[in-house]
């Protein structure tokens, strides 16, 4: 009567993802589960702050853009003053 469609079809579901559980403790051992998840969450922290860091250096960059941009107007604006300024004694 009622088919279950699957929410994230592709994806394992609840039975998949604990034989995959059950591999990897065979696989490494319950002895190295809680240093393997140990190491696993720094290299995350480090790439997640690695990202920041790149993040940042972008914005930057943007903005270092965006104010050279901003100096380079005003020192053309300010040379098209003087050039409108500056008396004629040619003759």
């Amino acid at each position: 009567m009622l088919d279950s469609i699957p929410l994230f079809p592709g994806l394992p579901g609840g039975p998949e993802l604990l034989i995959v559980l059950l591999i990897i403790v065979l696989l490494f051992g319950a002895n190295k589960l809680p240093q393997l998840a140990r190491s696993s969450g720094q290299a995350m922290g480090e790439f997640r702050r690695g990202r920041e860091e790149i993040e940042e250096e972008l914005k930057k960059g943007a903005e270092g853009e965006s104010d050279d941009d901003d100096d380079e107007a005003e020192a053309e604006a300010d040379e098209a003053d003087a050039t409108e300024t500056e008396p004629e004694n040619k003759q």
